[in-house]
């Protein structure tokens, strides 16, 4: 393994939403989880807002769209990181349940690896995948 690399993990996931608000609720609903950082404090409307999930305390931040760099596309797409989840499908189904909506079909893939993704209510690539070496790395 290569100790050297100059990128040595993620630190946060930057989603963007009209209302961060609206897609704070979405994703506390989501993830089982409330934001532990907002700005500006309440009673403001928020600007920021930002999750620690999963295993590894990962961040997930959503930003306001009034501070999306430069003329960037508004529709799905460009890189989607994908985290993992246990239950693909059950994964899916529940994000499409609260109003997301398909983006890539659930996918077998070689190797025990599942994959699938969903655009948020927010219009945000979300993915998700079941990795069989997820465990094994979280354990080193």
């Amino acid at each position: 393994m290569n100790d050297h690399s100059p990128l040595r993990g993620l630190c946060t996931i930057s989603l963007w939403a009209d209302d961060v608000a609206a897609a704070a609720t979405w994703y506390t609903e989501f993830l089982g989880v409330e934001p532990y950082f907002v700005r500006p404090e309440p009673p403001l409307p928020a600007a920021y807002v930002e999750f620690r999930i999963g295993d590894s305390a990962d961040e997930l931040g959503i930003i306001s769209s009034d501070y999306r760099p430069g003329p960037a596309p508004r529709a799905p797409g460009g890189v989607v990181a994908y985290w993992h989840v246990d239950d693909v499908a059950a994964t899916l189904d529940d994000a499409i349940a609260r109003g997301a909506t398909p983006h890539q079909p659930l996918t077998p893939r070689e190797a025990g690896f599942v994959t699938a993704s969903f655009v948020d209510p927010f219009g945000n690539v979300v993915g998700i995948m079941h990795n069989p070496h997820y465990r094994e790395q979280l354990a080193r």
